[in-house]
């Protein structure tokens, strides 16, 4: 960084800390003790659209890696916000798996120049009880480096009981983002 950057207040972003995702299984059983949640099994890595043959073929090689995992569908959706999305699914929950697939498409779109544009990753969590109002996405933030609770309710509410239950009973075990006004609503996101 030179001197006029530092006189102006200008930072370069900080590179995503893509291993941090390896702590999410532990904490899961945490979540599952104090919040009555379980993995559902679904995840999801979401980035700006790129484009051109770099970014094709970036694509192509993440979902040629992934379609070699058995047990994980994988399909790509767009927003209504033009982010892409690379959504995971598994029938039978295997949250330290789902989290390898997860890590080997951030990986590969960080290796191949497109980190800057990995928006956040996004694992589901549903309640013992299956009722609607018991959902809880998990969000890694790369940008900031830091996981956020987002619990959508049915007609674009959120249960920020449970987000803020969900963030005491993490804050031990992953960096949660402080800044509430970060905590962003992912209201139609593939996850949770």
């Amino acid at each position: 960084m030179g001197f006029l950057d530092t006189l102006l207040g200008r930072t370069r972003p900080v590179p995503p800390n893509l291993d941090v995702l390896f702590t999410v299984p532990p904490a899961a059983y945490t979540l599952q003790a104090a919040l009555a949640v379980h993995a559902t099994g679904t995840g999801a890595v979401c980035f700006r659209a790129a484009e051109g043959a770099g970014a094709r073929h970036t694509r192509d090689d993440i979902l040629a890696l992934l379609h070699l995992e058995a047990d994980i569908t994988v399909r790509t959706t767009r927003d209504e916000y033009g982010f892409t999305w690379i959504v995971c699914h598994q029938e039978i929950a295997d949250l330290p798996a789902l989290v390898t697939a997860l890590h080997a498409i951030n990986t590969t779109l960080s290796d191949n120049g497109f980190g800057a544009l990995l928006l956040c990753t996004v694992l589901g969590f549903t309640g013992d009880d299956g009722g609607p109002g018991h959902r809880l996405g998990l969000v890694y933030l790369f940008k900031r480096g830091t996981f956020y609770p987002f619990a959508p309710l049915d007609d674009h509410r959120r249960d920020t009981t449970l987000e803020l239950r969900a963030r005491a009973a993490l804050s031990a075990e992953l960096p949660i983002e402080p800044e509430l006004e970060r905590w962003f609503p992912l209201w139609n996101a593939p996850v949770p």
